[in-house]
Formats: C-alpha cells, structure tokens, sequence
C-alpha cells in the first residue's frame, strides 16, 4: 500500500546525513500535518552538507515543493536527488526574481520626511505665486482691450459657481441658524436676555458664520469642480490645443474662474447670512415670543454697518483663495486617473484650511473693529 501521509527521515550512511522525503507531498495531504512539518524541517536545519533524496515522493504539486524550496533557502540544494517528472517544479522557482529585502530604518528618517514636507509645501507657494503674477498681469491687461474680456465664460462660471449653489448653501445657513439660534435660546431663557438674541445672531452670522459656510461649501462644491474640469481639460490635451492656437488659457480659463469666484462669493455670503438670521427669527418666535416685526426691528442697531464691510470683503478674499487653489492643483494634475482624485482631494482639502486661515487673520487683523457703534 502506499504511504498517504508526508514523511520525512533523517538517516546516516558513512557519516553523511541525508534526509529521505516520501509520500505525497500535495496540499491535500499537506494541510493535516503542516504544523508537524515544519517543526520537522526546522529541526534539520539548513546544512548545505545534508543530501536530500526525494525519490519516494510519490506526488509533488507546487505547495509541496515552495515548502521544500523556503527549507533550502531559497537555492536548490548540491546533493539534491529527485524524480523527473518534479523538475519542472523546482525550475519555475529557480525563475522567481529573489525576495525584496526589508528597507533598513533610517534614524534621520523623520527628519527627511519633515524636510521634503517643508520643501513640497515651498513648492506649491512658488507655484500659487506665479499663477497669482501670470492672473494679475491678464487682469491689467484686460482694460486696455475690452473687446477681448472674457465675459461670457465669467458670467457661466458665476452660474455654474454661484447661482447653482444657492439651494445649498441657502438650506445649511437656514440650518446652522435654526441649530444656534435654539442652544442660545435654551441659555438666555435662563439668564432672561431673551432679546439679546437678535444682537447674538446678528452678529454671529454676518460676521463669522454666513461667510465662513458659504466659502467652506463653495470650496467643497465648485472648488472641487473646477479643479476636476482642468483635470480632464490636462487629461484631454485641451490647454495645450489652446495654447497651440495662440488662445491663453490664463485669460479663457484659469481667469473667468477666479473672477467669477471673487464676485459669486460675496452674493452667497449674503444669501447665506440672510438664511441663517431667518432660522433665527423662526426659533425666537417659537421659543422666545419675539416677532418678526420686533426682530427685524432691533436688527439694525445690533449689527454695524461697518460688518457688513468685513463680511464683504472676507467673502472676496475667500473667493479669491479657492479659486486660486482650484486653478493651482487642477494645474499639477498628471496624465493618469489617480492623479485627479488625489489633486482633486488636495484641492478642497487646502482651499477649506487656507479659508479657515484667512478668517482667523481677519478676526485677528479687525478685532477691534465693527463691534460697537
């Protein structure tokens, strides 16, 4: 009868070790006594001196001979003994390219690591700077030859940009307003201030909340957009067909864009401010028992009118910075579909931190401004 099970035997003949295999050495057969197995071949060792004779093994498929070729060391052994028919097995591991060796930790690697960080982010601020010249020099340019403005792909990146996002941007502000208004009712019940909630947020909305949401948003949506469309239009070879026409892209595509951003960005900032300030007098009326007359009647002298100006012009900066960002990253974007996802991800993550950065300079710049009368 056959043997059915793998079997190794370690033998002496003359002072020379040799180690006889037999049995089928399939995975079938194998996966009983694996664990047996190895303990076995551990046990030998891995003395180059040792014959291995492998002619009573009856069966031999590719988990068999890997198993036998990881005990040798990845190299077939000098006395190696084997049947015909089980050549070609050890031949196509003969054939496999050698193993890669773990990389050595580097000590200095954190230091690499934050140098190239340093470096790529330097990169990336020469590069904004010069897109920021090469826009500056199309914009001066543009009075001197009206007829060459581009109004007409101002006025579709403004609808795309700016009229699109209207249900959106106005729906969160309505939110966020309602969401605030009801936690500061909830505290101001208690303390009996119930009106200084027009003052709360009148202020709060037109000041920080209505611009900051509307850029966060805009950046998300058409940020992203935008960086997506230079992606495809790089992906497409169509900027250098423009190029090639003698069309700058500067002023047909990259400009309209962050004009239209600049110019969009302020009417959202408004849109959603007066959305949150509505779901503000909603609660007040449901929980407070202010009126929409006395409200809105009170709101004028809680909000300055120099924070309409702060508000106005943070909305442009925001503008300005995500359509700038937009530009830079859908420029960058490589010939390949996973550079655009990740561009793309650059892109809105970047321009939503450099927002959040801009308005802290603002707070920080004009702290003392718009605040009283």
């Amino acid at each position: 009868m056959p043997n059915d099970r793998p079997t190794l035997t370690l033998e002496k003949i003359d002072q020379t070790q040799r180690i006889a295999v037999a049995g089928p050495w399939r995975l079938r057969h194998l996966s009983g006594s694996l664990s047996a197995i190895r303990k076995q071949l551990a046990k030998f060792g891995k003395n180059p001196d040792v014959q291995w004779n492998l002619e009573g093994v009856e069966g031999l498929d590719s988990t068999g001979a890997l198993l036998l070729w990881k005990q040798w060391g990845q190299r077939r052994p000098a006395n190696l003994t084997l049947r015909p028919e089980h050549e070609p097995l050890f031949q196509r591991l003969e054939q496999l390219p050698p193993p890669l060796k773990r990389p050595q930790r580097n000590p200095l690697g954190p230091v690499i690591r934050l140098g190239d960080t340093i470096l790529n982010g330097l990169k990336h601020l020469s590069e904004i700077v010069i897109l920021m010249g090469r826009l500056t020099l199309e914009t001066l340019s543009l009075p001197a030859q009206p007829a060459r403005i581009p109004l007409r792909e101002i006025s579709a990146n403004i609808h795309k940009a700016g009229g699109r996002a209207l249900l959106i941007t106005g729906l969160v502000g309505l939110l966020i307003g309602i969401v605030m208004s009801y936690l500061s009712a909830l505290q101001l019940r208690l303390l009996g201030g119930e009106r200084f909630i027009v003052n709360l947020m009148g202020l709060a909305v037109t000041r920080e909340l209505g611009p900051l949401l509307a850029a966060i948003l805009i950046a998300g949506r058409s940020g992203s957009a935008m960086t997506a469309e230079l992606g495809v239009m790089r992906l497409t070879q169509e900027i250098d067909a423009l190029t090639t026409m003698g069309i700058s892209p500067f002023k047909r595509v990259l400009l309209p864009k962050v004009i239209a951003l600049g110019l969009a960005m302020p009417l959202l900032a408004f849109w959603t401010m007066a959305a949150g300030i509505f779901g503000g007098m909603l609660v007040a009326k449901s929980e407070l028992n202010i009126t929409f007359g006395q409200f809105l009647s009170d709101l004028p002298s809680a909000i300055p009118i120099v924070t309409y100006w702060i508000a106005l012009l943070k909305s442009i900066a925001f503008g300005l910075v995500i359509g700038l960002v937009s530009c830079h990253f859908g420029l960058r974007i490589k010939p390949n579909t996973e550079s655009l996802g990740q561009e793309t991800t650059n892109a809105v993550v970047t321009a939503i931190t450099l927002v959040i950065l801009t308005d802290a300079i603002f707070a920080i710049t004009l702290r003392d401004v718009g605040w009283f009368e």
